[in-house]
């Protein structure tokens, strides 16, 4: 069993293209594909690298140039 609790994306889609983000690790923020979330990768970020990853991705959903498949 893994240490992370993990919560499954508010963009989630029916076919299971998403990711999962734990919280609960001090100093740690943790994501998954839900596709692998038995035995695939975790991706480990500082909460500071978390952040600016969401930032810039906002901005870039803002101004139309990242897409995400809903």
């Amino acid at each position: 069993m893994s240490e992370f609790d993990f919560v499954k994306s508010g963009y989630s889609n029916t076919t299971g293209e998403c990711v999962e983000v734990a919280l609960n690790v001090p100093e740690t923020v943790a994501v998954r594909d839900s596709k692998n979330s038995g035995d695939g990768p975790i991706l480990r970020l500082a909460p500071q690298a978390w952040a600016r990853f969401a930032g810039e991705s906002g901005r870039l959903l803002g101004q139309g140039r990242l897409h995400v498949s809903v």
